[in-house]
């Protein structure tokens, strides 16, 4: 649905594109009063408004049920979880959200996920699922790797990370290309090369739990991505 994905690209812009790491620790910290966790819901109605072209009369009940909705199941994760939760909040926040999005559809239009209905944008289709890959995919990796982190880290940590962050989204980009032009076999080179050029050296380090992290961020990382290219393929059909 094109009103459905209008409204996951305005929500993957404004929880995942532009809201800084230093906004989420705010809201953690302070909770209903951070004045990030307003700027954070301003900016999910911003990205609403232009993404909606401004058309607040027809769309003003999902406008506001998105944005009060927004703000509510925000405030839920942040005084419900805990250190140890974290990881489950987040993808129970975002599950409430995406439902309140298909929500909010409904009132416009015979909403529904079955295959026969995702005829869209195909250009719309195609900016979204790059920002899965290349935003969503990054805060979901980190999610779920944290648990297993580290504890020895070194001094060129933070270098390290933001290399590693950075190879992540080309990798993911490179497999998804891969996937929707029908070039599987560049996948496994793609993987082996990776394994030459970083696992070699995490060998020779001896440091088994650096090298274990690692892998378990690289197969996540190439699996979310071909997930996310086969999706984006099957999807396309209904074009």
């Amino acid at each position: 649905m094109l009103l459905f994905l209008k409204f996951l690209l305005a929500h993957i812009l404004g929880d995942f594109v532009f809201q800084p790491e230093k906004w989420v620790k705010n809201k953690e910290e302070k909770k209903v009063k951070s004045v990030k966790l307003y700027y954070h819901i301003a900016l999910h109605a911003l990205f609403l408004v232009l993404i909606l072209q401004f058309n607040f009369k027809k769309y003003w009940l999902a406008f506001l049920l998105i944005i009060c909705s927004h703000y509510l199941i925000d405030l839920l994760k942040l005084y419900l979880q805990k250190k140890n939760t974290k990881r489950i909040w987040f993808f129970i926040d975002q599950i409430l959200h995406l439902l309140l999005l298909a929500f909010a559809t409904s009132f416009y239009v015979d909403f529904s996920l079955s295959p026969k209905n995702l005829i869209t944008n195909p250009i719309l289709l195609l900016i979204v699922f790059l920002l899965l890959v290349i935003f969503v995919s990054s805060i979901v990796i980190k999610i779920i790797i944290t648990q297993w982190n580290p504890e020895n880290k070194k001094e060129n940590d933070d270098s390290l990370a933001k290399a590693g962050r950075y190879i992540g989204i080309l990798e993911r980009l490179f497999v998804f290309t891969f996937v929707i032009t029908n070039h599987w076999e560049a996948i496994g080179f793609l993987l082996a090369a990776k394994s030459v050029f970083r696992f070699g050296d995490l060998t020779s380090s001896k440091d088994r739990k650096l090298t274990e992290y690692i892998l378990i961020g690289t197969l996540l990382s190439f699996g979310i991505a071909i997930f996310l290219g086969v999706l984006y393929l099957y999807t396309l059909k209904f074009i």
